[in-house]
């Protein structure tokens, strides 16, 4: 059976280019980079070298790029890292975060810990029912305390796109005049494939990437941090990453890494992917309102990322539509892969207003660049079926 994978927001497969320039150290070029011999020299070059690459693409210095496993140590260093630092200069002080309710878990999570602690104050920024922010509703938010405002540049479950330098701009503005600074996180992780993310025109301080969402390996991600951000690493060890992010360097993955950021970094074959990609999108998503009964879409079809639908099927569960797809050779998703094992509905769909009975209904497709048309015919062909034997199972009437 054919394997058929709609599933590219969770992870996108190895560009064989990128593997090709991982595979030389991973078995002849296997030096440890923090050695000071010629085999630890050679590996440290690949790791400035990936380094420079990731740092051109996001628009900062090289060393203001931080390697880690991946974005959810990344969110992590950057939210109680930033904090925790910021306490350990001011004892005594309560710090304030702002967060937007459709982060993901990397985010939400350590920024309640925090509270749960004791150690910060945490408000929520809201998002409409297309699960974009409202930039002035941040600046309600906005308190003398607050240090930290957190919005991810585009949402891993519905795709929403955020106004991210609007809401740099916001956060600038306040800034003027204040003692204290607002630091500005934005979780990127989704976006690179897709939207121009200099830092300069976010006006970010803190932004974290992922290599395996761009057709690089897991196991890596970056971290960037603008000069002068206050920042506590999250363990310690062997003072790589300038003491910020203890470990010995996952060579292989980093020089992926940077190659795979090299083959998305041209602005003209980026906007050639993802225009192929939303016809794609508007394509499946016109042929399955056709087809469906009582579906809709959640989220703004305008505003969000070219590769995502987030389809909402009233009378099914999600999990059930999953698996019905996976043993015809269709991989999709209900949501995030990370909370894939959880019973509760998607906080981001509660969010937007979905109760939670149809969040429970929703069924998430993510485009790559190796999805092709025919891929769709055969979600096209497969679910009606699979939503109508679903329904006349169930006890509710649709």
């Amino acid at each position: 059976m054919k394997q058929i994978y709609l599933d590219n927001s969770a992870t996108t497969p190895l560009d064989s280019r990128v593997l090709e320039t991982m595979l030389p150290f991973l078995t002849e070029k296997f030096g440890n980079a923090s050695s000071i011999h010629q085999a630890g020299s050679e590996a440290m070059k690949a790791v400035t070298a990936a380094r420079a690459k990731i740092a051109a693409f996001l628009n900062c210095q090289p060393d203001e790029l931080y390697f880690t496993s991946g974005a959810t140590e990344s969110d992590n260093l950057a939210v109680s890292g930033a904090i925790n630092a910021i306490l350990a200069a001011q004892p005594g002080f309560k710090p304030h975060l702002i967060v937007s309710a459709i982060e993901h878990e990397a985010v939400l999570e350590p920024a309640r810990a925090l509270v749960k602690a004791g150690r910060a104050e945490l408000d929520y920024l809201g998002v409409g029912s297309s699960g974009v922010v409202d930039p002035e509703q941040l600046e309600k938010l906005i308190k003398p305390n607050t240090v930290l405002v957190s919005v991810m540049t585009a949402n891993n479950e519905i795709g929403a796109i955020q106004p991210m330098a609007a809401i740099g701009r916001i956060i600038a503005a306040a800034n003027a005049g204040r003692r204290q600074k607002i630091y500005f996180h934005t979780d990127a992780t989704q976006a690179p494939a897709y939207i121009d993310c200099d830092v300069e025109k976010f006006q970010a301080d803190l932004l974290s990437l992922s290599a395996h969402k761009i057709y690089g390996p897991k196991g890596v991600g970056a971290l960037f941090v603008r000069r002068g951000t206050p920042l506590q690493p999250l363990f310690y060890g062997g003072g790589q990453e300038k003491k910020i992010r203890s470990g010995t360097y996952n060579v292989a993955g980093i020089a992926g890494f940077g190659r795979a950021i090299e083959l998305i970094s041209q602005p003209a074959e980026r906007v050639k992917t993802a225009k192929r990609l939303a016809e794609l999108r508007d394509y499946c998503v016109e042929s399955i309102l056709k087809s469906i009964p009582k579906s809709g879409v959640n989220g703004d079809l305008q505003r969000r990322l070219p590769n995502n639908i987030n389809f909402r099927l009233e009378g099914v569960e999600g999990e059930s539509v999953i698996l019905r797809l996976s043993q015809q050779g269709i991989m999709a998703s209900t949501g995030s892969a990370c909370s894939s094992g959880s019973l509760d509905p998607s906080h981001v769909l509660l969010a937007i207003g979905l109760p939670a009975e149809a969040a429970h209904g929703s069924l998430r497709i993510t485009l790559g660049r190796q999805n092709k048309k025919s891929d769709l015919d055969a979600l096209i062909r497969a679910l009606p079926p699979i939503v109508r034997k679903l329904r006349s199972m169930s006890p509710l009437k649709v």
